[in-house]
């Protein structure tokens, strides 16, 4: 029974390391200076004023001493222990000589899909060092198995706006309470305060289940990746910034594109992201030469097309994004040499750690800019290529040689629109001669010019008659 509850423990550890922790940055706290017009807090001379028609949740953490206050008609404070507001009684307050009207600023405009507005953690919700691994912007907001935290003790009010029906995470912590079940969640939400908190058209949706396949799973932010990138960009003057190097990456669910390599693999039921991705930090980008080197890896859906032109169904792959910190004619150097190594290592052990097949690209300050293939290339592929072109070829080569007629197809007649286009001579015009019946030698009559043809004869150019020699046509006129 000890090795039983010993092994559960370290399932649990796994689980929890391989968890992602996003949290929530601004918040709308009295005490937070950056939430009042003048930069500061108001203080005893101040009139304190919100803005009528503004919703808003403000969580309040010690007393204060204010001179006026106007508050919204939809709204609420949320006191902690010994907080609260009382009356200036017109005593001198060194700290507030001048008495002004000091305005809460609006939280409207935070967004979820906002990915300035947003941190990792770790389960211990102690903020991640900025390292050697980064993501890309759409997985910078909270993935469908992603557990989401706002601070214990903090008030905040969120805009949700989505283009998907439902927002799913894992979980979702607030006030210090953690809600990772589906019931749970929707009784909060029924709650007072969640509307206060959240608005917009989306529907945030707690599973309490993360990603089940050891591959990775895909993010699913792709549908709002415009507003991601439109948040970025206006955080940044509204466009992407300048890069030296030559024809740069876009990889995808990044906004910008980036000067470096990306490595796209091919999986097999066998690989395991996770174990892939330690293997890839410990033993190529701690290397000491690598040392300016960050690295974002994830599963992606990439489009498909059908010869390049008509859309199929997205596939799953496993993209590698590096960047490196050079400069110059060295932007991206060191980044494409790690992805040259990583494409050894898959050429070397790709089929031990489930990888069929590599891609690489590469952008870099210097002339030199493209794509390397790796030299196991899947049969599966190779096949269909080939016999697709094979069958192509084969099609072309019996219509060129019916059009010429050297071919006769006796069963599958295929129409030419070609012949209409061609007026080839005959021997004799098809209108001169009706058909003769061997077996009596009288000659058919002569065709009238004037004579209009019926209907459904055959076409002018091709007049075909029956004659019947026992029919006299005098014998029927009176």
């Amino acid at each position: 029974m000890k090795h039983l509850f010993f092994l559960l423990g370290v399932l649990q550890l796994l689980a929890a390391t391989a968890a992602v922790y996003k949290q929530w940055i601004p918040n709308t706290n009295f005490e937070t200076a950056s939430n009042w017009d003048k930069g500061r807090v108001p203080c005893a001379s101040d009139v304190v004023h919100f803005e009528k028609n503004k919703v808003i949740s403000v969580f309040v953490r010690s007393p204060h001493v204010l001179t006026d206050m106007y508050l919204p008609l939809n709204g609420e404070y949320v006191l902690a222990s010994g907080a609260g507001f009382a009356a200036f009684d017109g005593s001198w307050d060194p700290g507030c000589d001048s008495g002004v009207t000091v305005r809460f600023v609006n939280a409207e405009d935070h967004a979820w899909f906002d990915p300035t507005l947003w941190q990792v953690v770790s389960p211990g919700r102690e903020l991640e060092p900025s390292g050697r691994i980064f993501s890309v912007d759409e997985e910078r907001v909270p993935c469908r198995y992603d557990d989401v935290i706002f601070q214990p003790q903090t008030s905040f009010r969120v805009n949700i706006d989505s283009s998907q029906q439902v927002i799913h995470l894992r979980s979702i912590s607030l006030m210090g309470q953690e809600f990772s079940s589906p019931e749970a969640w929707a009784e909060y939400l029924r709650g007072p305060s969640a509307p206060l908190q959240f608005h917009g058209n989306g529907t945030l949706q707690v599973t309490g289940t993360g990603c089940p396949d050891k591959s990775g799973c895909v993010c699913g932010n792709t549908l709002d990746g415009h507003r991601i990138c439109t948040a970025l960009l206006r955080a940044s003057g509204r466009q992407c910034p300048a890069l030296t190097c030559q024809s740069p990456l876009q990889p995808l669910g990044h906004c910008c594109g980036v000067c470096g390599a990306t490595v796209s693999l091919d999986f097999t039921p066998d690989f395991d992201l996770q174990k892939y991705r330690d293997r890839l930090v410990q033993t190529l980008l701690n290397e000491p030469k690598y040392a300016g080197v960050q690295m974002a890896i994830s599963k992606v859906h990439k489009a498909q097309t059908f010869l390049g032109l008509i859309p199929r169904s997205s596939t799953p792959l496993i993209q590698i994004v590096l960047i490196d910190d050079r400069e110059g004619a060295q932007t991206g150097a060191a980044a494409a040499q790690l992805a040259a190594d990583v494409m050894e290592d898959v050429a070397q052990h790709g089929e031990a750690l489930g990888i069929s097949n590599g891609k690489m690209e590469v952008a870099t300050g210097s002339t030199f800019s493209g794509q390397v293939e790796s030299h196991e290339l899947s049969r599966t592929t190779a096949g269909t290529v080939f016999g697709l072109l094979f069958g192509l070829l084969l099609l072309g080569g019996i219509l060129f040689l019916y059009k010429k007629g050297k071919l006769r197809l006796l069963t599958l007649h295929i129409p030419r629109p070609w012949d209409r286009a061609e007026d080839p001579a005959s021997p004799e015009p098809a209108g001169d001669k009706g058909f003769d019946n061997p077996m009596f030698d009288v000659e058919p009559p002569s065709a009238d010019p004037g004579e209009e043809m019926p209907q459904e004869m055959a076409p002018k150019d091709y007049q075909v008659f029956y004659i019947n020699p026992l029919y006299d046509a005098s014998e029927t006129e009176t």
